[in-house]
């Protein structure tokens, strides 16, 4: 769940000096207002691009729209392009013109495309800029920023910023294999973090490190502590700080907080180099009332439904997009794909699926609109997501689509060929949910809620699952996961870690978020920092290598993540014995060398001789064990391995007696 959107008051412009402007004598050219130095002979529009964009299927609408910087007639100069179908006129004001709003105006295209456009020569990089509309309905007025901009001012400044995607990759060694990285038979070990609060500069008054400085500090941890990919809250431009990014209003900006597009290009492209992919959540579901925005943008709902019943969204106090308009079929598939294109990025998480697919999310009776079928499904948001989809892995067959999606919609993550969303990956939510209720009881009364954790096999393999415990757990009085779990502090650390090696043994890949690695005792907060302070102490240091730990050994071993999405991976050897609150199972690779025996204690309390059954004999490997003294445990477990018997028991042919840590788990692998 994300804040609301806040009312904060946004500062007037100053008067930057102007970019020298080309007198008229320089140039030639049709000048349809000779007062402003505008030309509107000049457009990047062919007739298939307004054949695409009325279809409401043109899809890189950023290479048109927006600002772009060119030379026309000989001259250097910007053009400026924005869609405001309603708009009875359309002007660019900037420093380059003392903010005058009439001076600089843009002509209407031809081709009832609703388009505005025009060139204007001597503004170059840098400019700062905004789009003056006066509106045909009710002679509504209104300054918006450029909804296509590619920089934009550091609030609560709101201006655009003319500027390019210039920028020389030196990732070619990763974008090449990076198949390899992200596909669903590959190990997806994900670092989610808040961009502003993952580490600052204590010494600069608390400051966030800017793209540039996180590229040496994220690597080199990451790389530390073994993820294969980072997460990003959303780095779109937003205005209010205690949105965390949720509430979007550059879908093609990266906020300025921390540095320059190519800042943030550089930073991608030095995680790709370490091999680290990058995934940016991303939010079709809503976006912020603030006037200069998307909000009634040519003084109709362009973007949004004009009934709050369907158009604005109680949670968030935002406005819900209508994705039954081109307009926002073009904007949003375009935001997308732009990622991709222009920053690499490996994937994108889809933020509030939920709230997007269902008419009566967060509604009571009488508050929302049924479709014309009668039903509760926003019939134009599915097909959107579908289209999404389609598109995305169309022209990036190597990325992923992954969905928060709360629900038991069926078939998120299935190809749009067979009838679902078409997503690649879906967060299981109910997994986290389950298992958190789980581990929050004490263990004496575990034993009555076993089936909170095997529940989840049931349906394990009806989606490609995200085990994911992340921001939002962590948030709003819910406190750290540490807090979360019963007992003493020994206690604590214990099933934080139980809880952490169950999940990397559960089939799905893993989502981690930042200071959980380090067992944080307080919640997040977003205008600190992660309590780096407390890896002076043992315990947190031992949380931070057992999940290092799990990293590497997840890694290392194709049972546990090969299979992730197949019924085959996974198999149960006792899920029944509840009375003691244990659980073992099998994750099995692609040959039975590889097979993984995962074997979980969840009381305090040291089992002796406990008898799992087997698939073979031989010597068992005790390839990990979340109670070693180097992680803060007790150091019970089984010296290293242990020989099975050659007695049946589980009904497989061999046997092991193990010794099971208190609130322990472990993974062997036959010698």
């Amino acid at each position: 769940m994300k804040k609301k959107n806040g009312a904060e008051r946004h500062e007037g412009h100053g008067r930057r000096k102007a970019i020298p402007g080309v007198s008229l004598s320089q140039v030639t050219g049709k000048i349809t207002h000779p007062q402003s130095s505008v030309y509107h002979d000049v457009s990047l529009f062919t007739e298939q691009d307004i054949y695409l964009y009325k279809e409401g299927s043109h899809f890189r609408l950023y290479d048109k729209l927006g600002s772009h910087i060119m030379t026309r007639h000989g001259v250097l100069g910007t053009y400026f392009a924005v869609m405001a179908p309603n708009a009875h006129r359309v002007y660019v004001m900037g420093d380059f013109s003392g903010w005058n709003k009439h001076s600089h105006p843009l002509a209407a295209r031809w081709d009832g495309s609703g388009i505005w456009e025009g060139f204007i020569p001597g503004v170059g990089k840098g400019a700062v800029y905004k789009f003056f509309i006066e509106s045909s309905q009710n002679g509504y007025r209104v300054d918006k920023r450029d909804p296509f901009a590619f920089y934009c001012e550091v609030p609560p400044r709101s201006g655009s910023i003319v500027w390019d995607t210039d920028y020389v990759w030196k990732d070619g060694a990763w974008m090449t294999e990076r198949h390899k990285h992200n596909n669903l038979h590959s190990p997806l070990a994900v670092y989610e973090l808040h961009f502003g609060s993952w580490r600052r500069k204590t010494e600069e008054g608390g400051r966030s490190l800017t793209y540039r400085e996180m590229a040496d500090e994220l690597i080199a941890y990451v790389k530390q502590t073994g993820f294969t990919h980072v997460e990003f809250m959303p780095l779109m431009a937003f205005p209010f700080e205690g949105s965390w990014g949720y509430q979007t209003v550059g879908y093609f900006a990266p906020t300025s907080r921390y540095g320059t597009p190519q800042d943030l290009m550089y930073l991608i492209d030095r995680l790709h180099q370490n091999e680290i992919g990058v995934i940016f959540d991303w939010v079709p579901s809503h976006f912020p009332s603030d006037e200069y925005g998307l909000a009634y943008f040519d003084g109709t709902h362009l973007f949004e439904h004009d009934d709050p019943r369907k158009g604005f969204h109680p949670d968030w106090s935002s406005y819900v997009y209508n994705y039954g308009r081109r307009e926002t079929k073009n904007f949003l598939i375009s935001s997308a794909l732009f990622w991709f294109d222009k920053y690499h990025i490996d994937g994108i998480r889809v933020d509030a699926v939920a709230s997007m697919i269902y008419l009566d999310y967060s509604r009571k009776d009488g508050e929302w609109i049924p479709n014309e079928f009668g039903g509760r499904e926003n019939l134009e948001a599915i097909e959107f997501l579908k289209r999404l989809n389609a598109v995305v892995y169309t022209n990036y067959p190597d990325v992923q689509m992954m969905a928060e999606e709360s629900t038991a919609w069926p078939m998120v993550s299935r190809p749009t060929s067979a009838g679902g969303l078409g997503f690649g990956m879906k967060w299981n939510m109910g997994w986290m949910h389950d298992t958190l209720e789980y581990f929050k009881k004490d263990p004496v009364h575990r034993k009555y809620h076993h089936n909170d954790l095997t529940f989840s096999m049931i349906y394990a393999f009806t989606e490609n699952f995200m085990l994911s415990l992340s921001h939002d757990e962590v948030v709003h009085g819910k406190g750290s996961l540490l807090r979360k779990m019963p007992g003493d502090d020994w206690q604590k650390y214990a099933n934080l870690r139980a809880l952490y090696s169950y999940m990397y043994g559960h089939p799905g890949k893993k989502l981690l978020f930042m200071g959980d690695e380090i067992a944080q005792w307080d919640e997040w907060n977003h205008d600190g920092s992660i309590d780096w302070h407390l890896l002076q102490y043992g315990p947190h240091r031992g949380m931070q290598r057992l999940v290092q730990d799990l990293n590497r050994v997840y890694r290392a071993e194709p049972a546990l993540y090969i299979n992730d999405f197949q019924q085959d991976g996974f198999e149960w050897i006792d899920c029944n014995d509840g009375h003691n609150s244990v659980l073992s199972f099998l994750r099995k690779g692609r040959n039975p060398g590889e097979t993984i025996v995962v074997v979980c204690n969840f009381t305090p309390v040291i089992r002796y001789d406990y008898k799992v059954g087997v698939p073979q004999g031989g010597f068992w490997k005790e390839i990990f064990n979340s109670d070693a003294r180097e992680y803060g445990g007790s150091g019970a477990g089984n010296c290293g391995g242990t020989h099975a018997w050659d007695t049946g028991w589980h009904g497989r042919p061999a046997c092991l007696s193990l010794t099971l840590p208190p609130l322990g788990v472990l993974f062997l692998k036959k010698a």
